[in-house]
This record gives structure tokens, sequence and C-alpha cells, in this order.
């Protein structure tokens, strides 16, 4: 097998996991809340990427002679990735409680197209016409998706998801700053530790978190924390080695498909024609995204 065939097979398997991760969240939260979820899953995820920490992590030989400004810009990249990322998570989180778990994933894949646009808008950086066609097409398949034919009425989870889109673009925006600049891997280890803190925060304060309601949701925590970040997150370091960024990015966004279909097969969800069409719309845009832009995915550092 060649490694870019192993790339992409690798590739696949991130896909597959991040997608039916969205029924882990869901499931996760029948016996605990959202914030108490998102705390234990970013403080284990932290955990789990320790060992990728010293794999793949350069040596000290490799390392700048600069150590201490890369360590004030390291932690300061980690802080404030993991900071939109909590806010990102939590909105997804909190939505997931009243939409589906199809529609989350395909709702929060914006992010390929909002990525560009909002790079636009505060990096002045120029959109292809593409891109704009792309957004237009979106919108038009997010209409479908969200949006009942009797009248015109968005769900609370539907908005949420769609507002953590954006904070999930903001995130790849900083990521895309920080990480030429410092070690990914440790960043993403402070980034989910961050998140974990601030959700713990949270936790205490909204919620009421008993031991026995967290370790009747263990499996879906585990599945979200340590197969999502940990191993997804290694999978696609490993396979991006030998494959094409683009091609990387396409067979990556299939996690929106993977999330419909670990919906309806574990979770008994159902979607209508109309919903389903706006499902294939926003793929078809999310996917020709890709060509002219190398976006990176919300868990790629």
């Amino acid at each position: 097998m060649s490694k870019k065939t192993r790339g992409n097979i690798l590739l696949f398997i991130t896909a597959f996991i991040w997608g039916s991760a969205f029924v882990a969240q869901r499931t996760g939260m029948e016996h605990i809340g959202p914030y108490t979820f998102s705390a234990v899953r970013f403080l284990i995820a932290s955990l789990t990427l320790l060992p990728v920490v010293f794999l793949f992590s350069p040596t000290k030989e490799q390392t700048s002679k600069h150590k201490k400004s890369e360590k004030t810009l390291l932690l300061k990249g980690g802080l404030i990735c993991g900071f939109i990322l909590f806010v990102g998570a939590m909105l997804q989180q909190i939505g997931l409680q009243y939409t589906t778990a199809g529609k989350t994933g395909f709702i929060t894949a914006l992010y390929v197209v909002l990525v560009p646009i909002i790079g636009s808008i505060f990096f002045r950086k120029k959109v292809p016409t593409l891109i704009w066609f792309c957004a237009l097409l979106a919108s038009i398949g997010l209409y479908f998706l969200c949006i009942p034919s009797t009248g015109f009425h968005v769900s609370r989870g539907d908005t949420l998801v769609f507002i953590c889109a954006f904070a999930f673009a903001l995130h790849i925006l900083v990521i895309d700053y920080f990480s030429p600049k410092v070690d990914c891997i440790k960043m993403s280890a402070i980034q989910f530790l961050t998140a974990g803190v601030l959700s713990t925060v949270f936790m205490f304060i909204l919620e009421k978190p008993e031991i026995t309601s967290i370790l009747a949701s263990a499996i879906p925590i585990l599945y979200a924390a340590v197969l999502s970040a940990g191993v997804g997150f290694t999978f696609q370091i490993i396979a991006q080695k030998d494959t094409d960024p683009t091609i990387a990015s396409l067979i990556l966004c299939l996690e929106s498909v993977f999330a419909v279909l670990a919906g309806a097969i574990m979770l008994n969800e159902t979607m209508t024609l109309r919903e389903v069409i706006g499902c294939v719309i926003m793929f078809i845009a999310i996917t020709l995204a890709q060509f002219p832009v190398k976006a990176k995915n919300k868990n790629a550092c």
C-alpha cells in the first residue's frame, strides 16, 4: 500500500470519527449538562494529546534559540485558541440539546465557507468569486435544512449551531496566525486544557456535577475526548504528511455526511425531503469551497 493511499484511508477514518462524535456529544448529555460534558471531555483530550506531543514535536536540536519568546507566543496562542474553542464548542453542545446530530454536523461545516469571508472582512484577504457563490449556495441549503415549509421559523438549536460555525471559522483564522510560529501540537494541547478549565468554571456555576452521572456518560465522553481529539488528531497529522492538502480537506468534509448517517443509525434521527435537499446543496457548497482555498479543519491544531 502506498503512503498516499494509507494517508487517504486514515483521513477517511478521521472523518468518520469526527462525524460520529456528534452522536456521542448528544447522548452524553442524557445524564449530565453541556458544561460538565465539555469540561471532562476537553480535560481528557488535553491528556490524550501528551503522547502525541512527545512523538511528533520537534527535538531540542530542531527548536529555535529564542526559546523564551517562542514559549510566550505558544502560551498566548494556546490561550486565545482555547477561549474561542470553548465558545464554539459550548454553542454547539447546547445547540445539540435542541436539534439533531445530523443537522449540527452540516451547519457546523459551514466554517469552510465562512473562513475566507471573515478573513476578507477583518484581515482584508481577497475572496475568490467561487467562494461568494459557495456562500450563496450554502445559504440556500441552510434555508432548506433549517426553515420548515410551513413558516419562517428557525429553531433555537439551529441558531446556536450556526453562531458556533462563526466561532470555529474565527478559530481557524487564529490558528492560521499562530501555527507557523509555534509547535502546533503543543498549542492544541494547551487549547484543550484552556477550554476544559473554562468549561469547569461554568460547570460549577451553572450545573451540579455528580460523579455517578459523569460515570454514566463515560463512553460518550471518552469517545469524544480520546477518539475525536487524540486518535483523530494524530491520524490527521500522520495522513497529511503524504496527502495533498486539497484532497485531505475534501475527505475530511465527509464529516458532515457521517454525522447524518450516525444520527440516523444510532439515534433514529430522520430528515424530511426538504432537509435532505438542504444537506445536498450545502455539501456541494462546502466541497466547492475547498478548491480555491486550502481550508484547515477546526480540529487541525
